[in-house]
């Protein structure tokens, strides 16, 4: 425990409800998987759609059935898939496979561990069916990118039986709690003209919460069909912080900041930092840069009083709806993060993903001098 500054006079630190308490630097390397019981339910991600994946999914699960004894659930329509109904030699596995339907079957309780087959959005997948607690997530390489996907399927058996096993590391991934708040009326405000923002507090008490979800990547607000710029108003805890003219905004975790956010020019941060990326989409504005901050405020987001169209917002590419004037976004850090699996530890896996995916600081090494007798002697 780390005191920022202390003295006779005065102590710095966080305040709770009864004392000033220290700072905690964790080390990262601390965040290990370990069971308190051996896992029984395994529920299974596969890429839908992709018959490439159709031998990997039946080798796994057989392995988790014949040779684990586990419970191993999948999606109805993952276990009616034609591949997997014509081959007989599966059917005796096929017939042990507990099925759901998302958005009908609630598995959030009953499951120990997941296990996703494809690229990243396998395991986007994954997050949006827990919207609370998460189980630890284990994600196989099978897709076209794999920045969150650090395992290889050619050593699965092995890499399984290390997670049973525990001690595993994980990156606790953070997510995002978002609320699209309808009809919250009440006074809208406008910068001044000389730049400076007034620092009054809008009332969001009066609208009606529509839609409540919890997101890995980002939240991402933009103008639509429209041709007009996005207008919307950024608000930090209930300040107003700046007005957002362009194509639009995007609100990412750092988990986010290696996917749209990086395309729109904003840095990429490792996911054990606590914080949340603020991104401009094509900002009329050369003074906009991305900027980052603390993952405890709150961040509201709601049309300008002089936009000239609607926005849209959309939910780690999910849930795409309208937002019009009355409505707001609120978005903070989700308690509820994303326990990934690591293949080796929390800060290789990250910079291996930023060089093989990304392909990170890649150029052609500048080669040494041949003689650096003959360059000193030329400089004398």
């Amino acid at each position: 425990e780390c005191w920022p500054g202390s003295s006779d006079v005065f102590n710095v630190g966080f305040a709770d409800d009864t004392e000033i308490v220290g700072l905690h630097i964790q080390d990262p390397a601390s965040q290990r998987l370990t069971w308190n019981k051996p896992p029984v339910n395994v529920l299974v991600i596969r890429k839908i759609r992709d018959e490439s994946l159709a031998e990997p999914f039946k080798e796994l699960c057989r392995f988790l059935v014949e040779e684990k004894q586990m419970m191993v659930y999948v999606e109805r329509r993952v276990a009616d898939d034609a591949t997997l109904s014509k081959d007989e030699a599966f059917g005796s596995i096929r017939n042990q496979l507990c099925t759901f339907r998302e958005g009908y079957d609630d598995i959030s309780d009953c499951i120990d561990l997941i296990i996703c087959l494809g690229g990243d959005g396998t395991l986007l997948y994954a997050s949006s069916l827990f919207q609370g607690s998460v189980p630890p997530v284990m994600a196989f390489h099978l897709g076209s990118l794999g920045f969150l996907t650090p395992f290889k399927f050619e050593s699965y058996k092995t890499e399984v039986t290390k997670v049973f096993e525990g001690n595993a590391a994980i990156t606790l991934r953070s997510r995002l709690k978002v609320k699209v708040v309808k009809d919250i009326g009440g006074p809208q405000q406008q910068p001044e003209h000389n730049g400076l923002l007034p620092h009054g507090h809008t009332n969001t008490d009066a609208g009606r919460v529509t839609l409540q979800l919890q997101v890995l990547n980002e939240v991402v607000v933009d103008r639509g069909p429209s041709s007009y710029l996005s207008n919307v108003d950024l608000y930090l805890d209930g300040r107003l912080i700046t007005s957002v003219q362009g194509d639009g905004l995007i609100v990412s975790t750092p988990t986010g900041s290696t996917a749209y956010a990086a395309a729109a020019g904003a840095s990429m941060i490792h996911p054990n930092v606590p914080a949340i990326m603020v991104t401009p989409i094509c900002p009329h504005s050369l003074s906009f840069r991305p900027i980052v901050v603390p993952a405890g405020v709150e961040l509201m987001i709601t049309l300008s009083p002089d936009a000239r169209n609607t926005a849209w917002v959309s939910f780690d590419g999910r849930k795409r709806q309208e937002i019009q004037h009355g409505d707001c976004i609120k978005i903070t850090t989700s308690c509820y993060p994303v326990p990934s699996i690591c293949c080796h530890d929390l800060v290789y896996d990250w910079f291996e993903s930023l060089a093989q995916c990304l392909h990170w600081n890649v150029r052609k090494r500048q080669a040494r001098l041949a003689d650096t007798s003959d360059s000193s002697d030329t400089e004398n």
